[in-house]
């Protein structure tokens, strides 16, 4: 039997009944760290769904969640010649799926205590070498809720800049083959939509981007807005 979510629309006219929700209430009967690096830790969990039934195990990869910007300008500060919308993306080589991806920045959480938006532009200007002065947040995301903690907050940045060279950033590895582009923002949805752009904070961006501006940009949360983060991740 189907059952409808009853919604509530608030005076802003946003529906804002479907909400996910964190549920400490199940029981953790044990968890065991059986494995550990810098980046995630695994645990062995025993976890009982309901009273009185028998507890499951469930493994899970505890790791740092992250952030990713989805940098953006229009009009007279678009680079394209009719003032088209447009998003900075580099293309990064990602081992474990053997395959350059073209990406918005982004980055983990892995320096205690930093806030989200503050890592998010130390990620842009890491990566890009731009700093923003106003900043919005457009999603959030589970990467992989069925075994992972890691979660991510994409933000919007506008009002753009090129840092100073003194404030760049020397970029080291696979991040030495960054190559800060500008892409017209249509010519990524149309990447999405054609599955063409497989990296997820890129794909949900752009897709969140593009409705934030069918929306006329209005209802953008604060950068510094309630973020449903696992209580487990790093």
């Amino acid at each position: 039997m189907d059952h409808p979510v009853t919604s509530a629309r608030s005076s802003d006219g946003i529906v804002n009944s479907l909400a996910d929700t964190h549920e400490p209430g199940r029981e953790l009967v044990s968890s065991e760290r059986v494995w550990s690096g810098p980046i995630f830790a695994v645990d062995a969990d025993q976890v009982r769904l309901e009273p009185g039934q028998e507890p499951v195990a469930r493994q899970v990869v505890v790791h740092h969640d992250a952030v990713a910007v989805v940098a953006l300008r229009e009009a007279e500060t678009s680079s394209q010649a009719d003032g088209a919308a447009e998003i900075l993306m580099i293309r990064q080589y990602r081992h474990p799926v053997r395959a350059c991806l073209w990406e918005i920045p982004a980055g983990l959480l892995d320096v205690a205590g930093e806030e989200p938006a503050v890592a998010a532009a130390r990620e842009l200007a890491e990566e890009t070498d731009y700093e923003a002065a106003t900043w919005n947040t457009l999603a959030e995301f589970y990467a992989s809720p069925g075994f992972t903690t890691e979660g991510a907050r994409i933000f919007l940045a506008q009002d753009l800049s090129l840092l100073p060279e003194d404030r760049r950033t020397v970029r080291e590895d696979e991040e030495a083959e960054f190559v800060p582009t500008w892409v017209r923002l249509d010519e990524a949805l149309d990447a999405v939509m054609g599955g063409r752009l497989h990296n997820p904070s890129t794909v949900l961006g752009v897709l969140a981007t593009a409705q934030a501006r069918t929306r006329g940009w209005v209802g953008l949360r604060p950068a510094d807005a309630p973020w449903l983060r696992s209580p487990e991740s790093l």
